[in-house]
């Protein structure tokens, strides 16, 4: 029996890799310069119309009785933050937040979690979400556009490779095993299965019982949160290292209920990455630019269930001290009946691929032929949108 018992190390491994934010691939690559971009996927469809509230449009209220609630900090005379990213509010003050709104992929049929991030990562310019013939990522091809990049151009970390940085750019992988744990709904399944094999029911016990420490921490990484923050600071280090360029991705951002609970959640632990990131750059901040970007926004109209449903515009979060911030770029819509995308979604009105674009256009000096023709197949970069210092 005492050879049964597990360790740690390898509970957590066996268990519940996919539990912790920490395990989210994380990728970086090297370029020259000072210059620093960090590309966030936000898994699941984040609300835009969440987090960045157009309270100045009349038709906003009757859309969202529940979720219009409690309108949070004014960024402008229109638009607040939604009240569990207050903590940000500095950062907007500063100049170093920004939102796009009403922005999408060219993904339009279907609204499919898989079709849609596979088309976001890909950078795919087909409204069916069909993706390049390489099936690689655009900033792996982005990577492969400059001139200084280095072999060493890449790595993911997590148990998946993100597919943003996948194709012939050569990439490492790092997975932070030490660091992974396991969610109480991990835990209640594991012990309902153990429970019925005596063999393994009391070593998973005792196995569960050294894992939970006496300082509030589980298998060594803070409960709840506090693991956003320890990725953003993992992230700032690497980049003070060699690497320039970082791509993560944060899941937990498909709410067909309960929306006013997971938001809170979520936008708690964006919150905390980017704070931690700004810390641990320090003057490497001034440099830097953070997208977060999702793969479509959600239904105008919050459903039955206190949720949203799948929608079409969305919201791009932008942060860092490379950033002209202090505005929610992009051309407002509206949410009339007659404004709304199919009757249901916010209208885009702007390629969500534009900003990433114009950010290693501007950052890293890639010329606007590739951008257009190889890194965003199909994309029209047009006029400078200004949103970098």
């Amino acid at each position: 029996m005492t050879d049964l018992l597990l360790s740690r190390r390898a509970f957590l491994i066996g268990c519940s890799v996919a539990a912790s934010p920490l395990v989210t691939p994380v990728s970086f690559a090297s370029a020259s310069g000072e210059n620093r971009l960090v590309v966030i996927v936000l898994r699941g469809a984040m609300d835009g119309l969440d987090v960045v509230r157009p309270v100045g449009d009349t038709a906003f209220a009757g859309l969202r009785p529940t979720l219009s609630a409690n309108p949070g900090p004014a960024l402008n005379d229109f638009f607040t933050l939604h009240p569990a990213a207050e903590s940000l509010m500095p950062l907007w003050k500063s100049g170093e937040l920004g939102f796009a709104h009403a922005v999408a992929t060219p993904y339009r049929q279907g609204r499919s979690h898989f079709i849609g991030q596979d088309a976001l990562e890909n950078g795919t310019d087909q409204t069916d979400g069909t993706m390049t013939s390489a099936h690689d990522g655009w900033l792996n091809r982005a990577i492969g556009l400059m001139k200084d990049a280095t072999p060493e151009t890449g790595v993911s970390v997590g148990q998946q490779r993100l597919l943003v940085l996948e194709g012939d750019a050569p990439s490492d992988h790092w997975f932070p095993v030490e660091e992974s744990q396991l969610s109480g709904q991990g835990a209640e399944l594991i012990a309902a299965l153990n429970a019925a094999d005596p063999l393994f029911a009391e070593p998973f016990a005792e196995a569960q019982r050294l894992a939970d420490t006496s300082d509030g921490m589980t298998g060594g990484v803070p409960r709840g949160k506090m693991q956003y923050a320890q990725l953003g600071t993992y992230v700032a280090q690497r980049l003070m290292g060699p690497s320039r360029i970082a791509s993560f991705s944060l899941g937990g951002w498909d709410m067909h209920r309960d929306q006013v609970r997971s938001m809170a959640g979520q936008l708690k632990g964006l919150s905390d990455a980017i704070l931690a990131m700004k810390e641990g750059l320090g003057r490497a901040w001034g440099t830097t630019l953070v997208i977060g970007i999702t793969e479509f926004g959600r239904t105008a109209r919050e459903n039955g269930t206190g949720g949203t449903d799948h929608g079409t515009g969305g919201l791009a979060v932008l942060a860092g001290g490379a950033l002209k911030g202090g505005h929610v770029y992009g051309k407002w819509p509206g949410l009339g009946e007659s404004d709304l995308f199919e009757n249901r979604d916010l209208l885009p009105t702007a390629d969500v691929r534009a900003f990433p674009a114009w950010a290693l256009r501007s950052m890293f000096g890639l010329e606007a032929a590739g951008l257009e023709a190889t890194v965003f197949p199909g994309l029209d970069l047009g006029s400078d949108p200004g949103f970098l210092l």
